[in-house]
Formats: structure tokens, sequence, C-alpha cells
């Protein structure tokens, strides 16, 4: 396993994280939908806007850091509401398979309780992407649900941020 540790999105990360993106499209590509060409083309005006959002505390939005600097994926907690909010993450080819997406959703999730004082958090997972699934169910993350994603039968997941 990676040693890894969680940075909040700064204004400065904004050169690394459209490189790490752009980097990453076309294996990100191969297990959940392309974020198009219109993001990549306005990725200063969406960093911008993210940052905005997590300001107002909708949302809280984390790099994941090897030990020696590297950017290794993403990890974020969005649509903060009544003490709960949506986990979301994707981690770069090069890590992939290290234990790096588990360590990173173990840390979310203590940061969800300690920092952000969140007591349940959702994810979502399709069917065709075993290894999110699985980095779910060793995080602690139950089954509650069915739906489609972009097309794709997926499974909605619940943990508290305690358990």
């Amino acid at each position: 396993m990676i040693p890894i540790r969680l940075e909040r999105l700064r204004p400065d990360h904004a050169e690394a994280l459209l490189s790490f993106e752009r980097q990453n499209r076309a294996y990100f590509a191969r297990s959940v939908p392309d974020r198009g060409d219109a993001y990549f083309e306005h990725f200063s005006d969406r960093h911008r806007a993210l940052l905005a959002e997590q300001d107002a505390g909708a949302c809280h939005f984390h790099l994941v850091m090897s030990d020696d600097g590297a950017l290794l994926g993403r990890v974020n907690l969005v649509d903060v509401e009544r003490g709960e909010a949506e986990l979301g993450y994707r981690i770069g080819e090069q890590a992939a398979g290290r234990g790096v997406a588990t360590a990173a959703v173990l840390e979310v999730c203590r940061l969800a309780a300690a920092r952000y004082g969140l007591s349940a958090l959702t994810a979502v997972a399709t069917l065709d992407n075993p290894a999110s699934t699985a980095v779910l169910r060793r995080t602690g993350f139950t089954p509650v649900g069915e739906l489609v994603i972009d097309g794709r039968p997926g499974v909605r997941y619940r943990r508290g941020t305690t358990g």
C-alpha cells in the first residue's frame, strides 16, 4: 500500500489537478462517464466554482497525495445537507490496485465526522465497476438500493461516519 495524505482543494491545485485529469481521462472513461471536452476547455472556471461551493460548505473536495507529493487521486464529499453527504472518488491508473482508494475513503470518512460534523455518507457504483464496489464494501458501506447511472445498473450504498 502507498502511504497517502488528503489535502483540501485549494486554488493552487488547479494546474496539477488538470494534468491529473488529462493523464487519466481514458482510464477513467472505462469505468465512469467521461467528463467531456468542455470540462477540460473550461477547467479554470470549474475549479473556481468548486472552491466557491467548498467555501459555502456545500461540498468538501480533497486531493489524494503520496508522501512525495504526487497527485494520486481525488476524494470528495458533495451535496452536504442535514449532516450527510455523497462520497465520490477517483484514483489514477498508476495508483490503482494499491490500496489508495481504500485508504482515502477511510480517511475522508474520519474527516467527515471529525472536521465536517457529518453523520452519514452515501455513494453509488455501477455493477460493471467491481473495483469501486469492493472499496465501498471494504470501508463499511452497505447496499441500500439499486439505481441506473447513465443507462448502467448500479447500487447505492450508505455508511455512518463512526463505523
